[in-house]
């Protein structure tokens, strides 16, 4: 059942219900960011009330109730065509239903761990990676060297027609394993759709290799799962423009984090992306406040990005103006840490080459260059991508993308360099009004819009 909070009494009701006070703060000065105020909304956001935003979980729809909270607080309006700040979606997921158990040759194999997939029944012929032995189809693969390139190993298993994929354990599992908050990563779907998967990916230990790579061996794995019905939640806000044929501004961050694992640790998420869900709401409180700009804005703190991208899609697909309106969407994606390999106080824009917007802003004051990370594919890692592959002009501006803490219990708000954070947020703000109020508009260059 969808979730209707249409004024800021009932979510400041139902705010002080799950979490208690939420964080008072003294008036900032206007059209300029409160750096008390960037300090106690990521303390409250990925404090330990919240349990670390887990995605389509009930924290993190708290979440989203203190970021539409917010968003009424500085004025922003509803968005064209909704009745409330939140946006639903409902979602069917699989979930880990006990340890899997991996036989070879009728016999179980120790120390398997599941990385991913879906619940079920998976194998078959064993194939083992760079065996001249071995070729041809096969439903198992077995990957013996843990320096084996990904690229390699998916472009062998899509050879194969593998469905399931064994790892050897090394440090890159169990980083793995780590990242994902300590549970596998299982299918999820709208729950008009049927959350299904055709492969599994295991780690193993030199054991269990070792029984693999046997001449004719079989091997069958069985993942027990359980089916859940959810919802994840968005919060949008929207301040109109002062011109209806100008288009829109779409501004973005994820709200949810990984939540709690299995052994009850909290992953708070305080960079990954609090750190961005600050830098929206304090952007919508500057500009609610100052000028009307020529064009509309909307906020959108999205859900569940962590666990497939959920809210974005859904507003992809249910937008509250048409997307043709939106001229442009900018994510703010952990902004909390500095990039590594820049010299100075920059951010870096994810698939900055791909159109004309980040040279623009650049031009207007943005402390923003190209992404220098590029084998890590950030541009399609992140909420952006799902309006991107719509059409809309739509890159993610980040810090640091992988440091120490990043996906790790780790990641708490005194990780966070507040100060950084602010002059990343300020940077931003006399280009995006430049955008809101100019007649520019951001189209891709030739080929940089995404097609798959």
């Amino acid at each position: 059942m969808r979730q209707r909070i249409g004024s800021g009494m009932a979510i400041a009701a139902m705010l002080a219900m799950t979490v208690g006070e939420v964080p008072a703060m003294a008036a900032p000065a206007r059209g300029r960011v409160s750096a008390e105020r960037v300090h106690a909304d990521l303390a409250f956001l990925a404090g330990p009330q919240l349990r670390g935003r887990g995605s389509a979980t009930t924290d993190e729809a708290t979440a989203a109730a203190y970021v539409a909270a917010q968003f009424e607080a500085v004025g922003l309006v509803h968005a064209p065509g909704m009745g409330s700040y939140l946006q639903t979606a409902p979602v069917l997921r699989q979930t880990w239903g006990g340890t899997p158990e991996l036989l070879v040759g009728g016999a179980k194999a120790p120390g398997v761990t599941l990385l991913s997939g879906a619940g079920g029944v998976w194998g078959g012929k064993v194939m083992v990676l760079g065996a001249t032995k071995q070729a041809g189809k096969a439903d198992v693969l077995v990957v013996s060297d843990p320096a084996t390139p990904q690229a390699t190993i998916g472009k062998a298993a899509t050879a194969a027609g593998a469905s399931l994929i064994v790892l050897p354990e090394s440090e890159r599992t169990r980083r793995l394993v780590q990242s994902s908050g300590g549970r596998p990563r299982m299918p999820a779907a709208f729950a008009d759709d049927a959350p299904v998967g055709r492969t599994a990916t295991v780690s193993a230990g030199p054991e269990a290799i070792a029984m693999l790579r046997r001449d004719g061996v079989r091997a069958v794995l069985s993942v027990p799962f359980a089916l859940e019905r959810t919802q994840t939640t968005n919060a949008v806000g929207y301040l109109p423009g002062t011109d209806p044929k100008a288009g829109v501004i779409l501004l973005s961050a994820h709200l949810d984090h990984l939540g709690v694992a299995p052994d009850g640790t909290v992953w708070p998420g305080a960079n990954d992306d609090a750190s961005g869900t600050v830098a929206l709401l304090e952007i919508a409180r500057v500009l609610a406040t100052g000028k009307r700009p020529r064009r509309g804005v909307l906020f959108v703190g999205y859900g569940s990005e962590e666990r497939g991208g959920f809210g974005a899609r859904w507003f992809g697909e249910h937008p509250p103006v048409p997307l043709e309106r939106i001229i442009a969407n900018i994510e703010f994606e952990m902004i909390g840490n500095r990039v590594e390999k820049f010299g100075n106080d920059r951010l870096m824009m994810t698939g900055f080459e791909r159109s004309n917007l980040g040279p623009s802003l650049r031009a207007h004051g943005a402390l923003v260059d190209a992404d220098p990370y590029p084998e890590e594919n950030y541009f399609r890692r992140s909420d952006n991508y799902a309006l991107a592959l719509k059409g809309v002009v739509a890159h993610t501006v980040s810090g640091w993308g992988a440091p120490p803490t990043y996906h790790t219990p780790q990641d708490t708000p005194e990780r966070v360099d507040d100060a950084f954070m602010v002059r990343a947020i300020e940077s931003l703000l006399s280009p995006i009004r430049w955008l809101a109020s100019n007649r520019f508009q951001p189209r891709w260059n030739p080929g940089g819009r995404p097609t798959e």
